[in-house]
């Protein structure tokens, strides 16, 4: 072992002891367990628990940690423990949610990716993040601001006008503490992420504590010989880790077992350009199978509710051959799935840093199979934003008259925007995916059209959302193309506000629609055309 490896490597509780009372801490990490760093995270609540601190942390994160119950975030939930929480998507930490709710920790939320671009401009020591990126949302200091509960009093951020044109200027947040996770280390302490889903934003944290004199904490499955991680597997470099945990317990995620074909270095099939008779291919080696409770998360069930066939196929004719579009977690994976069986002609990617493939569904969302690419998370973000992607595909908790849209707070729960904003207000065009209502909904498939065969009793197509995680005001500023399918009727943003423009089959306007809105939607006068109903799906083999 290395002199300069000995010097950094420490017992997961040794680390958690250099995370000071009063600290700003950035943890990298998404649900599922991508990147989670369990270990330490652990120990740091053990320490709490034991009365040897820490207390008082700013909590930082751009992507949502843990499995709904015990992992991730929720090893923090504690008051005394956190003070703040400045973070993204908090629907995996429901402990979190509940220290929010009871006003003992203030609590914000900030788009996913301007959180991963304001720890990189700290960690550079430049004037804060400056960005269209939240204007008219819940990020507008002129709204919310980020705040999510009354004990978050302070302003993260301003208006700024550059060329006649407001910016919102997140202000600089220097971090005391960066959390991060890899595969392996060497010697010298560099860390590969080669076993892992995705790279996220792990160098972006761990170079702004660096840079403000603060430590980073790292953890890894094994350590490596000399020479073993090539230079350009070095994500990581040795000169910004002041400790290394191995956890040989460490999992790819939250699913048992390992699969290559995650992680991006593994040769894509090429079955399907040898049955094309493309030059000079040659067939892949078979990759190692995935252990069985993983493989059923990444092959789609076949038995897909009725709404999210009618919802998912609705919207899946929104793609156009050559568009490269990004797809969120919920309903819109029933896009993405469709995509995928009928090889449409789209490049589809997820935020965390993918291009192509196959993205698991539910809690494994931010895994790619068989993916074309893989980039880390906050340059995916630059992309987003400034333009990169035709079309974005994503569900909504409620959308209003104005079309504007909610998902940060649903019924005073902390959701959170994750990388919704950012998605939204970079994409040429939208789809929101969601049913009509929820809460006991359910339809059938009969006859060429569609029954409901049980109303929801919650309404989501109401007069006036709860918080604006979407500006349609903003929408139109930015000439976007919006649409709102569910599985009853498709509406479109138009300039006066809502247009009802198509109905499904064997659904009834007035009852069944028009009644059970919060608001009258604008209508053609020849009345809403007929919807487009799913067509006979291909077997589903990916997971085979």
């Amino acid at each position: 072992m290395s002199a300069a490896l000995a010097g950094k490597l420490r017992s997961a509780a040794e680390a958690a002891a250099m995370v000071p009372d009063g600290a700003t801490v950035a943890i990298s990490g998404a649900g599922g367990g991508l990147l989670e760093p369990e270990a330490l995270l652990a120990a740091i609540e053990q320490r709490h628990l034991a009365g040897r601190g820490p207390r008082g942390l700013t909590l930082v994160h751009a992507q949502g940690l843990g499995d709904g119950q015990h992992s991730g975030l929720n090893r923090l939930a504690y008051a005394g423990l956190i003070k703040r929480v400045i973070g993204s998507h908090w629907g995996w930490s429901p402990r979190m949610q509940a220290l929010a709710a009871d006003e003992q920790i203030e609590a914000y939320a900030l788009p996913g990716g301007a959180i991963q671009h304001l720890v990189r401009e700290s960690g550079a020591r430049r004037p804060g993040l400056i960005t269209p990126i939240g204007l008219g949302t819940i990020a507008d200091p002129r709204r919310e601001g980020g705040r999510m509960n009354a004990s978050a009093r302070e302003a993260l951020s301003e208006i700024v006008r550059f060329d006649g044109r407001d910016y919102i200027r997140y202000k600089p947040l220097p971090i005391d503490v960066a959390i991060v996770r890899g595969s392996v280390a060497d010697p010298a302490g560099n860390i590969s992420f080669d076993e892992e889903g995705a790279e996220l934003d792990a160098l972006v944290l761990a170079m702004a504590a660096h840079n403000a004199g603060g430590r980073v904490l790292a953890q890894v499955r094994a350590l490596v010989a000399p020479g073993e991680i090539a230079a350009r597997r070095a994500r990581l470099p040795g000169a910004l880790v002041d400790a290394l945990v191995v956890d040989p317990e460490q999992r790819q995620s939250h699913a048992s077992g390992f699969d290559a074909r995650l992680t991006g270095a593994w040769p894509r099939p090429h079955e399907a350009l040898m049955a094309q008779g493309a030059p000079g291919v040659h067939a892949a080696p078979a990759a190692p199978t995935a252990h069985a409770a993983q493989a059923a998360h990444v092959q789609r069930s076949t038995a897909v509710a009725p709404e999210r066939q009618v919802i998912g196929w609705r919207a899946f004719q929104e793609l156009r051959a050559g568009s490269v579009a990004s797809f969120g977690l919920g309903v819109p994976d029933e896009v993405s799935r469709l995509a995928a069986l009928h090889a449409a002609a789209v490049v589809q990617t997820v935020d965390h840093g993918h291009y192509g493939g196959y993205s698991l569904e539910g809690a494994l969302f931010g895994f790619v199979r068989d993916g074309e690419a893989m980039i880390d998370s906050p340059s995916q973000f630059d992309f987003y934003s400034g333009g990169g992607i035709d079309i974005a595909f994503l569900g909504f908790g409620e959308f209003d008259r104005h079309g504007d849209v909610n998902v940060s707070r649903l019924g005073g729960r902390i959701n959170g925007p994750g990388g919704f904003i950012d998605i939204t207000q970079g994409s040429g065009a939208v789809v929101f995916c969601g049913s009509f209502e929820t809460q006991g909904l359910q339809v059938a498939l009969e006859g060429g059209g569609l029954r409901i065969v049980s109303p929801g009793r919650h309404a989501k197509v109401v007069e006036r959302v709860e918080q604006v995680t979407f500006s349609a005001a903003r929408a139109r500023e930015l000439g976007q193309q919006v649409l709102y399918v569910t599985e009853r009727a498709v509406f479109r943003l138009g300039e006066e506000g809502v247009v009802l423009e198509e109905l499904a089959p064997g659904v009834d306007l007035r009852t069944q629609v028009l009644d059970r809105m919060g608001f009258v939607p604008l209508m053609q006068p020849t009345g809403p055309r007929a919807m487009m109903l799913p067509a006979p799906l291909p077997q589903d083999t990916r997971g085979t």
